[in-house]
C-alpha cells in the first residue's frame, strides 16, 4: 500500500514537473515573438526569431492585397514569396525577410507548431525616421491636474475617537480636481478649502483613471482643532534626468520611463510641466546595494527654461524645446534601429558627467521582445573603466542617456541593477517612439 501511493506521488510530481517545464517554455517562446514589427518603407527587413511558429500575414482590415510586389509584403525565407498576397504564409523557424512599398498595417496570425492558435502580431510600414541624440542632463518639474492622492489614513479627533472620513471613498491615484464646483489649483489651496469646510459635506469632483465622479466627503476635526479629510494629496514633481532624442521639429523624448509618485508609484498624470536647465554638481558612485546618483543644481527661473513638458507616460516624457535648448545640442540626426536590428554585443551610451558629454562603451547582454517589459527590454552593462571609475556604472540621473550601436539610436537607458550597479535595463527606441501612458 505505501509503495503505491510513494509511486503515486512519484508520478504526480513528474506530470507536474513536465506540465510546468512546458508552460515555462511556451511562455518563453511567447516572449520571443515581438507584440509588434515595424518594417522600413522601400527596404528588406529579416526576422530571425528562430521558433516552432508558422502563420499567415494580412492587411488588419482583412481585404485582399494587390498581388503586384509594389503595393505588397513580400515574405520569404531568404528569398521573396511567390506565394499569392492574399495568403502569405510563413515560417518563424527560419529567417523571414519582408518587404513593403506602402506605410500599411498588417497582422501575423501565428499558430504554434502551424496548428494551435497561439499569438498575433502587428506589423507597420514606416518611414525611415532620423533623431538627434542629446545626452545632457535636464531638471524636470511637473504639476497635475487638481491634487493627487498618495494615501489614505486615520486620524484622533478631540474626544481621542480614532476617524478616517475618506476611507473606502478615496483610492490611492485618485485626482481631486474640483471642491463643490471650484476647481482645485494646487495643494495650499486644497487643505485650506478642507480646513474652512466647517465640517460641512464637501463634494469631490474626482477623475479616477478613465471615469469621472463626484464624491461626498464630510470633514473632522483633529486633536489641533483643525478640519481634515484623512489623506495625503501631491500636486508637483521635481527631479533630474537625461534628455534621449530631439527631432526636426523640437521635440523631445526623455528618462525612458515614467515619472511615479514616490509614495504611491503609480505614473504621474501631467496638466503641465517645464525644462530647466541643470548643472551636475556631485555624483555619488553606486556600489553594490546602494545605486549611485547624480546631484544637480536646478534653479526654477524663467531665464533657466529649456521647454515645455507635455506628456508623463510609461516610455518616458515628452515635449517641446526652446531655442535655448536646441543651442545646446551638437550632434548630428542619426536613423534610429528597429527593435530587430539591434543586437546583443558592443554599443555606446552617450550622457553628460560633471560638465562633460562624451560616448561610454556599454555590451546589449539580453534583449526582451514583448510587451511586459515596458521600459526594460535591454540587459545593459557598462564596461567602459572610465566610466566605472567616475560613476560606479549606471547611476540615478542617467535614465534617457541615448544608446547608440551601428551608427544608429537605439534606445535609452532606464533603469540600473540595486545590488550590481554596472549593469541595468534599457527600453528600445521604438518604444519611445509609439510612447502611451
Amino acid at each position: 500500500m505505501r509503495k503505491k501511493i510513494y509511486r503515486g506521488c512519484l508520478w504526480t510530481a513528474l506530470v507536474l514537473t513536465v506540465f510546468t517545464l512546458c508552460l515555462l517554455w511556451l511562455l518563453g517562446v511567447y516572449r520571443k515573438i515581438p507584440d509588434n514589427i515595424k518594417l522600413r518603407r522601400g527596404e528588406e527587413q529579416v526576422i530571425d526569431i528562430g521558433v516552432p511558429v508558422e502563420g499567415i500575414i494580412k492587411k488588419t482590415d482583412s481585404a485582399l492585397w494587390e498581388r503586384e510586389q509594389e503595393n505588397g509584403v513580400p515574405v520569404a525565407g531568404g528569398r521573396e514569396s511567390n506565394i499569392p498576397a492574399d495568403s502569405i504564409r510563413i515560417d518563424l523557424r527560419e529567417p523571414v525577410t519582408m518587404k513593403a512599398e506602402k506605410e500599411e498595417t498588417y497582422r501575423m496570425e501565428l499558430k504554434l507548431f502551424g496548428i494551435i492558435p497561439f499569438k498575433q502580431v502587428g506589423v507597420q510600414v514606416i518611414e525611415d525616421k532620423m533623431l538627434t541624440p542629446v545626452g545632457l542632463p535636464i531638471g524636470i518639474y511637473l504639476k497635475t491636474e487638481g491634487v493627487m492622492v498618495i494615501g489614505i489614513g486615520d486620524f484622533k479627533t478631540p474626544d481621542r475617537t480614532t476617524v478616517s472620513p475618506a476611507a473606502f471613498l478615496l483610492k490611492t491615484g485618485d485626482y481631486i480636481v474640483a471642491v463643490d464646483g471650484e476647481e482645485v489649483t494646487d495643494k495650499k489651496q486644497f487643505i485650506s478649502m478642507v480646513e474652512n469646510s466647517g465640517g460641512n459635506k464637501m463634494t469631490l469632483t474626482v477623475r479616477r483613471e478613465d471615469e469621472t465622479m463626484d464624491i461626498a466627503v464630510i470633514p473632522e476635526k483633529n486633536t489641533a482643532g483643525e478640519y481634515k479629510i484623512g489623506i495625503w494629496v501631491r500636486d508637483n514633481a521635481q527631479g533630474i534626468g537625461t534628455m534621449t532624442f530631439i527631432d526636426s521639429e523640437g521635440n523631445f523624448g526623455a528618462l525612458g520611463h515614467g515619472i511615479s509618485d514616490v509614495d504611491a508609484g503609480i505614473t504621474m498624470e501631467v496638466k503641465s510641466g517645464t525644462l530647466y536647465e541643470t548643472r551636475i554638481i556631485a555624483v555619488r558612485k553606486g556600489e553594490k546595494g546602494n545605486p549611485g546618483e547624480m546631484t544637480g543644481m536646478i534653479e526654477y527661473s524663467e531665464r533657466n527654461i529649456l521647454g515645455e513638458i507635455t506628456e508623463n507616460s510609461n516610455q518616458g516624457i515628452y515635449g517641446v524645446c526652446n531655442e535655448k535648448m536646441l543651442e545646446k545640442i551638437t550632434a548630428e540626426p542619426m536613423k534610429i534601429a528597429l527593435r530587430q536590428e539591434v543586437e546583443t554585443g558592443d554599443a555606446k551610451i552617450l550622457c553628460t558627467i560633471g560638465s562633460e558629454t562624451a560616448y561610454y562603451d556599454i555590451q546589449i547582454r539580453e534583449m526582451y521582445q514583448d510587451a511586459s517589459h515596458k521600459n526594460k527590454e535591454m540587459v545593459l552593462e557598462v564596461t567602459d573603466p572610465e566610466l566605472i571609475r567616475k560613476t560606479g556604472g549606471i547611476v540615478q540621473g542617467m535614465s534617457g542617456a541615448p544608446i547608440i550601436q551601428n551608427g544608429r539610436l537605439v534606445g535609452a537607458v532606464t533603469h540600473v541593477l540595486v545590488n550590481e550597479p554596472t549593469k541595468g535595463y534599457g527600453i528600445f527606441i521604438e518604444s519611445m517612439i509609439d510612447h502611451d501612458v
